[in-house]
């Protein structure tokens, strides 16, 4: 089963649920704001993304400018992190797919397509 991370007022989001409904596609949502990934399912997503930490983040949301991540990320941790993630969901991009062997962040619909051929 696919978990989807999503911030309701977030269109993106929202087009990524039509999108898999559209499909057929079953999923679980779960609002990114008040349960975040979680840093085993972070880990998951860095090992998908050759281990690129920034390609997990919202680089543009407000809440990673405010703590200057842009300057921070690069000799932060993972552990460092993982628990900024974890414990602020605003920080990680949306939506945020992860399955057994998926892991997609961000909506663009090409990507999906590749990703989660309807069989």
């Amino acid at each position: 089963m696919l978990t989807v991370y999503v911030y309701q007022k977030c269109s993106t989001c929202r087009d990524a649920l039509q999108w898999l409904d559209a499909r057929g596609i079953p999923y679980q949502v779960k609002a990114i704001r008040e349960t975040p990934p979680t840093p085993a399912e972070l880990a998951v997503a860095l090992k998908a993304f050759g281990g690129e930490m920034r390609k997990i983040f919202n680089t543009s949301g407000i809440d990673y400018r405010a703590l200057n991540l842009k300057d921070r990320l690069p000799a932060m941790s993972e552990s460092e992190a993982f628990g900024l993630l974890s414990k602020n969901g605003n920080l990680v991009k949306r939506p945020f797919l992860i399955g057994e062997d998926k892991v997609i962040v961000g909506f663009k619909q090409a990507e999906w397509e590749e990703a989660l051929p309807i069989s």
